[in-house]
């Protein structure tokens, strides 16, 4: 992080890191600070740390440190800047798990200003792959979500499962869960599902969506202009 203030927010969550099942931080004074446009990190008073950080070294005006608890240990995963000196940064992924409350929450922290909205529709919808109409349905659900593009969720029984093959491509994440994925004539991981979405997201559970970014989408019989996004 530079030495410019960044945007940060308090919380009222506690919030709960752990490493190899130990735990690391337990506070419910967490900061969200925004490092990256797309989603906060938490930081966490140095008070509420429960292990040690140790072998410290600086790199730029930042220290940073090892997380090391009951013989558990993870190299760089603890940083502290310049900019909020009293706080500690964890590195997400190298925490074994993190909880918000006593709900474990995956991929990033969730941004209190992010909002998913899951609705019923009677617009027709169809995909298409290198011309071929891999899906079609009056009875979508459009998922709007902060930041992203819509996105329509078609009943299985409305998409062409034969030209589908199921890839082992995994991702979570903390508003609407875990993802699995489709290859789509030879494309890898152009469509997915979420089995078992979170209640927020409840109203997408097993149905299929597609790259809106990689793929034709019809609305109404309007071609889409493909969107530009992160992904």
């Amino acid at each position: 992080m530079s030495s410019s203030q960044p945007r940060v927010e308090q919380s009222a969550k506690r919030v709960r890191a752990y490493l190899g099942g130990r735990l690391v931080a337990d506070t419910t004074r967490p900061s969200l600070v925004w490092e990256i446009p797309y989603y906060p990190t938490y930081y966490v008073p140095i008070a509420d740390i429960r292990a040690k950080l140790v072998d410290e070294r600086e790199d730029g005006d930042d220290t940073v440190y090892t997380v090391s608890v009951d013989g558990a240990e993870a190299a760089g995963a603890a940083r502290r800047t310049a900019a909020l000196p009293e706080l500690v940064r964890l590195d997400w992924d190298a925490m074994g798990s993190w909880f918000e409350e006593d709900e474990e929450v995956f991929a990033h922290p969730r941004d209190p200003h992010h909002r998913v909205d899951v609705l019923a529709s009677s617009r027709h919808v169809r995909i298409e792959v290198d011309g071929v109409t891999v899906a079609e349905s009056s009875s979508p659900r459009l998922l709007f979500e902060t930041g992203l593009p819509v996105r329509y969720y078609l009943p299985k029984t409305h998409v062409r499962l034969d030209l589908l093959e199921p890839t082992d491509s995994v991702t979570r994440c903390p508003y609407k869960g875990e993802a699995r994925y489709w290859s789509v004539l030879g494309k890898r991981d152009l469509a997915w599902s979420y089995p078992a979405p979170l209640p927020e997201s409840q109203n997408v559970a097993g149905l299929v969506c597609f790259y809106d970014e990689k793929v034709d989408v019809f609305v109404d019989g309007v071609r889409q202009e493909r969107p530009v996004t992160p992904f």
